[in-house]
């Protein structure tokens, strides 16, 4: 199998009253149980912080403050050869409606949530530290070694 060029991708940690606000997205056409930090691949000529601002609004209609990065995360499919590098971002709400009953314009997003840390503990979510990560203390940038994508 012929080896891809990782992609990059930025994402967001939002934590607002004690809760996580994760995505399920997966067009309509293709269902996951897996809820992930929202986010999306990065586009060039644009920072990493204006990506993450549009890819947030994008999936969650939210517009955020971008804060320090929190996570490194990697993840590959080993059928497929897929593998993303994705940078993780403390980010603030600073404007939008975080109404549980939100539905994405763009069909991107099949739910929007937010999560408690013991919720966390009945989904399945990736990168599989992000829990730990989010309502842990705000010490240095974490590494969250390659993960294998599981269908």
């Amino acid at each position: 199998m012929k080896r891809k060029t990782p992609r990059l991708a930025v994402r967001g940690i939002i934590v607002h009253a004690g809760r996580l606000l994760l995505v399920n997205a997966y067009a309509a056409h293709r269902h996951s149980d897996l809820w992930c930090a929202p986010g999306g691949g990065v586009e060039s000529g644009q920072s990493l912080q204006q990506n993450l601002i549009r890819e947030m609004h994008e999936e969650t209609g939210l517009s955020v403050a971008v804060g320090p990065l929190a996570l490194v995360n990697e993840f590959h499919d080993p059928r497929t050869g897929f593998h993303q590098v994705d940078l993780i971002f403390r980010c603030d709400i600073t404007a939008g409606d975080i109404d549980p009953d939100w539905i994405d314009p763009e069909s991107v997003v099949t739910q929007r949530r937010f999560f408690s840390a013991p919720e966390l503990q009945s989904i399945r979510l990736k990168p599989d530290s992000l829990g730990d990560v989010a309502f842990g203390t705000h010490g240095p940038t974490a590494y969250d070694y390659l993960e294998e994508i599981v269908p």
